[in-house]
């Protein structure tokens, strides 16, 4: 009995595409969809099968509201075209926006402040009864005082939705090349495991990976991987979540929350009541996807190389900030996994040239779903 094969790959084009992208994780996707908005030839290689990486386990936040300066602009360039995406490629895309709990004065001192600078547009501020119209686990927490919707903040499911993307590309002409290692750039070409691909211009968007190729940039920039213990948990009483949900632990992580006077507070409110939350970075908040799982995190720890052994008590701690989030005594795990992704202390986006033509991107902020459509039409004006 003989095994069938999988067909073999087809021979890289020898006439150089107008784009080569290294890499099909969001940020590589961004700048392949502008470039076929520019009417570009382009090529994507890609060394898994699909993309496995941080662009599919996130989530699916589409978080554009809580930024500020230059990643605020990026965010709401990417949230336009998020929504013209999802009716071109055929994703669904939830417009429910984002639900902050506040749970002390200081947390609503913050929404306070964050909602005047802003305006209703952006941001509505809720009482206790309107958090619950939306979050039902309100009804189980004497904690919680109030809160703020920010409604122009989306939500996707980035299991589907980047697969998506990248079938849209397909038949909009996009040639990729999965399961190929780029083992080396140089300029007008990608070196692969399966030969040369000759480019025009290339674009490097292999996330916490830019090491691999480019060690003395990562260096200089001082790249180092992100590591995230996610969950995925029984919704509490099968109740439904439309929206995003953030907490006091996000006000000290997005710019326009941190940057307002009572974020002091909150980090020393969290400081007294639960130190340990804040040496693991937590970032408490959740969504919910088509299937009614919650997909709740977040800690964030940092370094070049990591251990390859997750400690339980650190998703130990995610569990007893997400019940008491919930109201609940315990929460049930579906699954779990480790995310990843890169983050430089120097800058939010890196954006370098080691060599004509090419241009190596990374978001280095753990917010590429938020930026990268936005982030990807200003590296191509500057390249092509």
């Amino acid at each position: 009995m003989t095994t069938a094969r999988p067909p073999a790959s087809p021979p890289l084009p020898t006439r150089p595409v107008d784009l080569a992208v290294v890499g099909a994780g969001i940020v590589g996707l961004a700048h392949a969809v502008d470039a076929v908005e520019r009417g570009l030839r382009v090529a994507v290689v890609e060394r898994d099968a699909r993309a496995v990486g941080a662009s599919i386990r996130n989530f699916g936040h589409l978080c554009a509201t809580p930024q500020t300066g230059t990643v605020l602009e990026y965010a709401m360039a990417a949230r336009e075209k998020w929504l013209r995406l999802s009716e071109k490629a055929g994703f669904d895309i939830v417009r429910a926006g984002t639900l902050v709990v506040a749970r002390s004065t200081a947390e609503m001192g913050v929404l306070e402040e964050f909602a005047a600078e802003r305006g209703r547009e952006q941001v509505r501020l809720l009482d206790r009864a309107g958090v619950a119209n939306t979050f039902p686990a309100a009804h189980n927490s004497n904690e919680i005082v109030g809160g703020a919707h920010l409604p122009l903040d989306l939500r996707v499911d980035p299991r589907a939705a980047i697969p998506a993307l990248a079938d849209w590309l397909t038949a909009n002409g996009v040639d990729f090349r999965w399961h190929t290692h780029a083992g080396a750039i140089s300029p007008g070409i990608v070196h692969t495991a399966r030969g040369d691909l000759p480019a025009t211009a290339i674009v490097h968007a292999s996330g916490h990976d830019v090491d691999r190729l480019f060690p003395v940039l990562a260096e200089e920039n001082e790249v180092r991987r992100c590591k995230l213990h996610m969950l995925e948990v029984d919704p509490p009483g099968d109740i439904r979540i439309d929206p995003a949900v953030l907490t006091g632990y996000s006000m000290l992580r997005y710019g326009g929350l941190a940057a307002t006077g009572p974020a002091t507070e909150v980090r020393r409110e969290i400081t007294e009541r639960a130190p340990e939350t804040l040496d693991v970075v937590m970032n408490l908040m959740f969504t919910q996807r088509p299937d009614g799982a919650i997909v709740l995190g977040d800690t964030h720890h940092y370094n070049r190389t990591h251990f390859p052994f997750d400690e339980e008590s650190v998703t130990d701690l995610v569990l007893r900030e997400g019940a008491r989030l919930f109201g609940v005594d315990r929460l049930t795990v579906r699954r779990r996994w480790r995310g990843i992704y890169a983050d430089s202390p120097k800058t939010d986006f890196l954006v370098a040239t080691p060599a004509p033509g090419v241009r190596v991107v990374s978001v280095t902020s753990g917010i590429g779903m938020t930026t990268a459509l936005g982030l990807a039409p200003t590296v191509l004006d500057d390249l092509l």
